[in-house]
């Protein structure tokens, strides 16, 4: 594994072959969203809105140039304010599943969220802080194919965007 920057990791990521990205959330924070979640937390509507549409129009453009995205959010229940309002504000046309964490227990899953493609897999490294620290690149076959094979195995678990009802 080597640690790479955050431009490499985008570089890597949206890379030839053109192809679909996975993502695996583990956790029921991210600081990264501070300020997204501290707008929805005081009903700022106008900022919640902005950060989604810009969220979506990503993805989309993404999507349009060959690089389709999945993602599998794992959660605690009852969910954690954070949680609850990413299940308000998700998308529903986005291909994403729930996994509530006791349907999780009998999966063997990576110790950090990863984005995976067929041939990579990065890894979001955070501290006690909850804040990012690192991230770690692979492409070696057997971590590749262990978190493609763990993301596959979340997915079939997973309950579709709009019909989890936690």
């Amino acid at each position: 594994m080597e640690l790479i920057s955050a431009s490499r990791r985008i570089e890597l990521l949206f890379g030839d072959p053109a192809q679909e990205i996975r993502k695996l959330e583990l956790r029921d924070f991210y600081e990264v969203d501070r300020s997204l979640f501290e707008a929805w937390r005081s009903g700022d509507r106008e900022t919640v809105e902005a950060t989604m549409r810009g969220h979506r129009e990503f993805l989309t453009k993404k999507a349009a140039s060959g690089f389709p995205y999945r993602r599998v959010r794992v959660v605690s229940e009852p969910l954690s304010e954070y949680q609850r309002m990413a299940v308000e504000l998700a998308d529903p046309a986005e291909r994403l599943r729930w996994l509530p964490r006791p349907l999780a227990s009998v999966l063997p899953l990576p110790g950090n969220d990863c984005l995976i493609r067929d041939d990579l897999v990065m890894f979001n490294l955070i501290g006690g802080d909850n804040q990012q620290t690192d991230i770690q690149f692979s492409s070696d076959p057997h971590v590749v194919g262990f978190c493609n094979e763990a993301f596959e195995r979340a997915w079939s678990l997973g309950v579709p965007n709009g019909e989890y009802k936690p």
